[in-house]
């Protein structure tokens, strides 16, 4: 079932993409395992699926010593600066940098690690008080407090819009921070190199998100089902 609805997502996805004249290839799936086991990992893993977003350290962490060094762990869950040691070494991309002091850490322990790590910012575009996030208008001072930070890649933004039924009301706060991703791209906010990346869009939304520019998007349910 897991791989049937893999396969299904990328479908959807990549017929998204062309509608607006966009190539499929540059958009990344993340498989948002949260709160399932290993075995629905492995069985996406299975389908080819080798991304997989995380919401929280713990979890993560006992995820990451079942899985095959080929499964990349995203955290797309706040973080809290008492567990940056340990995030700088589980995970590939960290999406939810909205606070210098948990950038610092991060960079603190990378430098001891002699790693780097890449991060995006999240930015509050819709002013939700129950989500993290920096807010737009703060997000560019942010940005250059991070460009001194040697350890850290600023690959781009991530948003998480108010949820609404209608996926259409999502739209505005993608565009917002599609918007604001490019602003920051031409003041050279971004780790040198590729565009910036656009982490947006979920099961409900995420072909709204791909019209906008996502070039990340996070599908849970949508591939593993309703969470208990």
């Amino acid at each position: 079932m897991i791989g049937r609805q893999i396969q299904e997502i990328r479908t959807e996805l990549a017929a998204a993409a062309r509608r607006c004249g966009r190539d499929p290839a540059g958009i990344k799936l993340i498989a948002v395992s949260k709160h399932f086991p290993v075995a629905a990992i492995l069985a996406a893993r299975a389908a080819g699926q080798t991304v997989f977003g995380e919401n929280y350290l713990q979890e993560a962490a006992d995820k990451r010593a079942l899985l095959p060094n080929d499964v990349e762990l995203h955290l797309i869950g706040h973080l809290q600066s008492n567990k940056a040691k340990a995030a700088a070494t589980l995970f590939t991309m960290i999406h939810t940098i909205d606070r210098f002091k948990i950038a610092a850490a991060l960079n603190r322990y990378l430098e001891e690690e002699q790693r780097h790590l890449d991060v995006l910012v999240q930015v509050n575009v819709g002013r939700d008080p129950k989500k993290a996030g920096v807010l737009p208008e703060d997000a560019e001072a942010l940005l250059d407090r991070l460009a001194t930070l040697p350890n850290l890649r600023v690959m781009g933004l991530m948003t998480m819009p108010p949820y609404n039924e209608d996926p259409e009301l999502s739209r505005p706060c993608f565009r917002e921070l599609h918007r604001l991703a490019e602003t920051f791209r031409q003041l050279g906010l971004f780790a040198a190199g590729a565009p910036p990346e656009l982490s947006m869009g979920m099961s409900h939304d995420y072909r709204i998100a791909i019209e906008e520019g996502a070039t990340m998007i996070r599908i849970g349910t949508a591939i593993f089902g309703e969470r208990y």
